[in-house]
């Protein structure tokens, strides 16, 4: 149905079920006379008369009453659907997919579903795990959840969690064995554990700053995995040396089962950050996720690294 007949089939329905112009103009926010222009040509495209009208009353003729009986249901349907629309818009209700990268969804977002839908029951919550930087757009996702460094520029972002280290550290069994180095330069001594990242199949640069100084060591060692809890099993295990994020092994740390080295020196990533494509007509869900995010107090990583 195209637009104007729309119009005029919903001028024709109001006045037929008021049977007044007037009060039909007032329901529909406009003037008598443009209503009765309305039904007029509405009339004159249809080739048939369909309301008898004096100064007094409006009837229905018989292929009125008939327009009408076929019309009603329609324009009923259409009200209930744009109302099942707009409860989308009024609450949170419908499916949300996230895609989210392994790390950040282990340490900081599974915790936090069971609060999450327990707030919205109405959402249903699809969340996969993905380390291969893969497009939102195409895979059909509301958003994704990863460091910053790994979203495309032409997307919106969101910060859920400041910068953070990334840092050289060992177990203790492993620095029983072997010097503890003190300078990054010294790793060249070292079996460092290595990881190639799935998304580009690049080994993961080890790069460390302090003040202005900033260094990139080309490390090697026995051992290379493509997961990066795959490197910290192996780094608790003694095999080696490993370049991880905080977040990850600050419990290792505070239970003295890692060791964190180089003093100062270490390396930065930009912070965790909830991305989509654009800001038009956000989901209900999608905004209820950022809201409810926006909200969590996310953990603080008070680990004091030692030389």
């Amino acid at each position: 149905m195209r637009g104007t007949q729309f119009v005029e089939l919903s001028a024709f329905v109001a006045v037929a079920e008021h049977r007044n112009f007037t009060k039909a103009a007032a329901q529909l926010g406009i003037s008598p006379s443009t209503l009765s222009q309305t039904v007029r040509l509405f009339e004159g495209r249809l080739g048939v008369r369909l309301l008898n009208r004096t100064t007094r009353s409006v009837a229905l003729t018989e292929a009125g009453e008939r327009l009408l009986a076929e019309a009603q249901p329609v324009l009923e349907g259409i009200d209930k659907a744009i109302g099942a629309v707009n409860s989308f818009r009024d609450k949170p209700i419908g499916s949300l997919r996230l895609s989210v990268s392994r790390p950040v969804a282990r340490v900081w977002i599974s915790s936090l579903l069971p609060q999450f839908l327990a707030k919205f029951p109405e959402i249903k919550l699809e969340m996969i795990v993905d380390d291969s930087h893969s497009d939102i757009v195409s895979g059909r996702f509301d958003a994704g959840i990863r460091i910053g460094e790994r979203i495309a520029k032409d997307m919106i972002a969101v910060r859920l969690l400041d910068a953070f280290r990334v840092m050289a550290v060992a177990s203790p069994e492993y620095l029983s064995r072997h010097p503890k180095p003190v300078t990054p330069e010294d790793l060249h001594g070292h079996n460092c554990i290595r990881l190639r990242w799935d998304w580009d199949g690049v080994i993961q640069p080890w790069i460390f700053e302090n003040a202005s100084r900033r260094l990139e060591i080309p490390v090697d060692g026995s051992l290379m995995l493509n997961d990066l809890y795959l490197v910290m099993n192996a780094v608790l295990d003694g095999v080696g040396i490993g370049y991880i994020s905080e977040p990850i092994i600050q419990a290792q740390i505070a239970d003295g089962k890692l060791i964190p080295l180089l003093g100062d020196w270490c390396g930065h990533l930009s912070g965790v950050f909830l991305y989509y494509p654009s800001r038009r007509q956000l989901p209900g869900p999608l905004r209820a996720f950022i809201d409810f995010m926006r909200l969590q107090s996310w953990p603080a990583i008070p680990v004091r690294i030692t030389g």
